[in-house]
């Protein structure tokens, strides 16, 4: 989930959570206040009964007394006592048993008929009756006050239950308030806390392993952290995954520098050696004439094996090669060889044709063929044999030099393929065995692709396999030092 669906979902939640209280507290105090008022409405609407009774009582008192003068007795205030007596009427079709108002309705009827008695009788010119009207009216007076006393009593003893049992409940309402308050409160701290960590978190982390990447320190290994579909987790692993580019470009680098600093050595090596090429080259044409006018054909083919192998030696050694192009120059270096050892040595070649045209780095071959001929078969007398073999396996093509010599012990073979300085004396071209390991490295990029198999006197045989590459992956190769 993302970041921002995180906030879109849980803040409206717990705002809405937050609103569901709140809404369910004020209907809560809704509820008491109704109560409330219900009940003081009744009281109060006695009350004002009352009150409005007595009023149209003193009204009628200073009408009998001075008929003429008081022109009020059956206005606002009677029309006031009816609109009371009408609400206290609805409030009797109520279905709350509390309020029994039927006496007390009676009772504002009877006043009613008895004030309207004693003005008929004042307006007749018969005060005695009138005056007897008002003292029953004074009277039915004051039992409407002991009525709408006694209804406050009853109503207030009816509610008195009520409103203990509202007022508890009120108490638990407040109680389950504050904690409901307190739960949401807490509820939106580990909210944010939770939101807070899971962005800061992985921010401090990003911006730790920034900080590394900035000083240098790609050796970045992950942390068992739980995996992230959000935002911050495809940034992590963007991160992760260049610090990881990073290091293999910046290793890429190490061996492009390495291999243009091993070229530029070898090339200075091969100028301090050159000795003029073209004045040497042009001697040995020279001499190769010179022997051919003198009958010396043999010489003169030396001569220009010789030539030729100074030729392919002294060539960009960053540049790859065939493998016909190595069998070439081998030929010519066998051809040296031969003259030299003449009949104690015999050469074998064998070949698979289509591998010839694979391409390897120069000077790949010649110098396993040359530490046998030197270090291998070079102290016998009769009986000695180098095979060179080329073949093609399901993926690789695959170089086999062999002698019958002396061999090597088990730590000589040992200390070879581990590269170790000193395993090895220098030949005649200046390019070992470990310049060729090495150079076959960088140039494939990868390891153990020479095999050595050597005993004490039962000769030595290596095996060098070569990823079949096409021509659209060929690569420069860098060369190592000379000896």
């Amino acid at each position: 989930m993302t970041i921002r669906k995180k906030l879109l979902l849980f803040i409206p939640l717990l705002v809405v959570f937050a609103n569901i209280i709140a809404y369910f507290v004020f209907q809560s105090g809704k509820v008491v206040q109704q109560s409330y008022d219900e009940m003081l409405g009744r009281i109060l609407l006695i009350e004002q009964t009352s009150e409005s009774a007595e009023g149209n009582l003193n009204l009628l008192y200073a009408y009998l007394l001075n008929p003429t003068g008081n022109k009020g007795v059956q206005g606002l205030t009677e029309y006031q006592l009816k609109q009371l007596k009408g609400r206290i009427q609805e409030v009797s079709d109520s279905t709350d048993p509390s309020f029994a108002e039927e006496d007390y309705m009676n009772l504002l009827a009877t006043f009613l008929e008895q004030k309207q008695a004693a003005v008929l009788d004042a307006k007749a010119q018969d005060p005695q009756s009138a005056f007897e009207h008002y003292i029953e009216a004074e009277k039915t007076v004051s039992y409407i006050h002991e009525e709408g006393q006694r209804l406050i009593d009853a109503e207030l003893a009816y509610y008195r239950p009520i409103i203990e049992n509202i007022r508890n409940k009120n108490e638990q309402m407040n109680r389950l308030g504050v904690a409901l308050f307190g739960m949401n409160a807490l509820m939106g701290v580990l909210l944010a806390i939770w939101i807070s960590r899971s962005i800061t978190g992985p921010v401090g982390r990003l911006v730790r392993l920034a900080k590394r990447i900035a000083t240098g320190d790609l050796n970045i290994e992950p942390q068992p952290q739980p995996r992230r579909d959000d935002e911050l987790g495809v940034l992590a692993d963007a991160i992760s995954q260049m610090s990881a580019d990073l290091s293999i470009l910046i290793e890429k680098d190490k061996q492009s520098l390495e291999m243009r600093r091993l070229v530029k050595e070898l090339e200075l090596l091969a100028l301090q050696n050159q000795i003029n090429p073209h004045f040497l080259f042009n001697t040995l044409n020279v001499l190769s004439k010179l022997a051919i006018l003198e009958g010396a054909e043999k010489t003169s083919d030396l001569i220009v094996s010789l030539s030729n192998l100074l030729r392919y030696s002294l060539q960009k050694l960053d540049k790859p090669v065939t493998l016909q192009e190595e069998l070439d120059h081998i030929n010519e270096y066998v051809t040296i060889q031969q003259a030299r050892f003449r009949d104690r040595i015999r050469f074998d070649l064998h070949f698979d044709a289509s591998v010839l045209q694979q391409q390897i780095p120069a000077l790949t071959i010649q110098p396993f063929i040359e530490n046998a001929f030197l270090h291998g078969v070079a102290d016998m007398e009769n009986g000695a044999i180098i095979t060179l073999t080329l073949s093609r396996t399901d993926e690789d093509v695959q170089i086999e030099i062999s002698d019958n010599g002396k061999g090597m012990t088990e730590e000589t073979r040992l200390s070879v393929l581990r590269l170790e300085g000193g395993a090895e004396s220098s030949s005649s071209t200046g390019l070992g065995m470990q310049n060729v390991f090495r150079r076959l490295q960088l140039f494939y990029e990868k390891e153990g692709m020479v095999e050595i198999r050597s005993h004490t006197g039962l000769g030595t045989t290596i095996t060098i396999r070569i990823p079949v590459k096409k021509e659209s992956e060929q690569t420069n190769v860098s060369v190592v030092d000379r000896g």
